[in-house]
């Protein structure tokens, strides 16, 4: 029995694609729906599920030529993060037979297409399965230096088998030990949701970050794009929390905070406390916002604000969350970027053994900090001149 899943999104249509076909259905996916148009007449599928919101030809278009041009009746299920009542409605009077809102289980998916067109002959015996389809895709950038006895590979390949719609790109910088190893490791045989970007020279994180995010900017399924500690001080579960928080909102940004509150498990060494609490009184100081922590590794942008936010190299090594946010302030006027940032407390951070910043390297950052106003008090300079001149 054939399948034919037609959907913008690979990261959605991948384990799709695996699930069905374990459960014996012959599947073909395509992310480009006039293919996929193409795909339907010379694979004839027994049953067709299509995306709403695709670029080009529509969800609606793709049901209207097999509805109308072909006058065709092979069942039509809709998979789609498109919940308006007038798009669903309109659907049904196309002639789809079932519309599925994102996100729902790979075990609801299979059990609906089932009701549709049956079982195959020769069904396999699997296993039920806990992956759930999501509305968005992410994209999550994982600076990596030196860290072969700290990276919890195990971890990571959880999450990404149990949450569609993940892509995980780690960037080496220029790591001295096996870490480059262990990342390709790490990627075999998962080459759809696990990228390794090289940097043969180390950069330092604020470089490696910045080259890692502009790549995965180049992949059109993603929606939006982060970026994580390597050693997991803030887990997956806790960014996923940052997720949901920015796909429901007009935030540009949302920040982790690893601010002590109720019911959270945040913990780090005094001495550190003390320093982090001098330079944060400092960064809101020089940024003009009341940010509470802006150095937090966890992190997710909306993809319009890569270029603004990534697009120049760093001035500094360590802190440029700091630069992030100027560079925003400056580009959307201070008033505005407020309302596009969002720092929202976590539920647990732990301080990990091993960091690589020193107590002496956190002095250096007030020096840092002094470079950060200087450097960016011109660059304010230069735009207001270049909207005068333009004026």
């Amino acid at each position: 029995m054939r399948v034919l899943a037609v959907d913008d999104q690979q990261l959605v249509l991948l384990p799709l694609q695996k699930r069905l076909v374990e459960l014996g259905y012959k599947v073909k996916i395509e992310t480009d729906a006039t293919k996929g148009l193409k795909l339907y007449e010379s694979f004839q599928p027994d049953l067709v599920i299509v995306d709403i919101n695709m670029p080009g030809i529509s969800g609606l278009d793709f049901v209207k030529h097999i509805r109308i041009t072909k006058n065709s009746q092979t069942p039509i299920m809709v998979l789609s993060g498109n919940t308006q009542d007038e798009t669903i409605t309109e659907g049904f009077e196309l002639g789809i037979n079932d519309y599925m809102k994102k996100p729902l289980s790979l075990n609801e998916i299979s059990a609906r297409v089932k009701r549709l067109i049956g079982a195959p002959e020769i069904q396999s015996s699997v296993t039920k399965s806990d992956v759930m389809i999501q509305e968005r895709c992410v994209g999550v950038v994982i600076p990596c230096y030196n860290e072969e006895e700290r990276l919890f590979t195990d971890e990571f390949i959880n999450y990404i088998d149990k949450n569609s719609g993940y892509h995980l790109c780690f960037v080496n910088d220029g790591s001295k030990d096996k870490t480059l190893e262990l990342l390709k490791d790490l990627q075999k045989g998962r080459e759809d949701f696990i990228t390794v970007y090289d940097c043969e020279k180390n950069g330092g994180k604020a470089e490696a970050v910045r080259l890692g995010m502009l790549h995965m900017s180049k992949k059109l399924d993603l929606d939006y794009i982060g970026f994580l500690d390597a050693d997991l001080s803030t887990d997956l579960a806790d960014f996923d929390d940052l997720v949901k928080t920015i796909e429901t909102s007009d935030f540009k940004i949302v920040s982790g905070s690893r601010i002590s509150r109720m019911g959270a498990d945040i913990t780090k060494e005094s001495a550190r406390k003390i320093i982090s609490l001098t330079i944060n009184f400092i960064i809101r100081k020089i940024l003009k916002m009341d940010f509470k922590d802006t150095q937090c590794g966890a992190k997710i942008f909306s993809k319009d604000s890569i270029e603004i936010a990534f697009g120049e190299k760093f001035v500094t090594q360590w802190i440029f969350d700091v630069e992030i946010f100027k560079r925003m302030s400056i580009h959307f006027g201070l008033k505005k970027a407020k309302s596009m940032l969002c720092e929202q407390p976590l539920k647990r951070w732990i301080h990990a053994d091993g960091s690589k910043l020193s107590m002496k390297d956190s002095i250096k950052i007030v020096g840092q900090l002094a470079q950060i106003a200087w450097v960016y008090r011109s660059k304010k300079s230069d735009t207001k001149t270049a909207k005068i001149e333009v004026a």
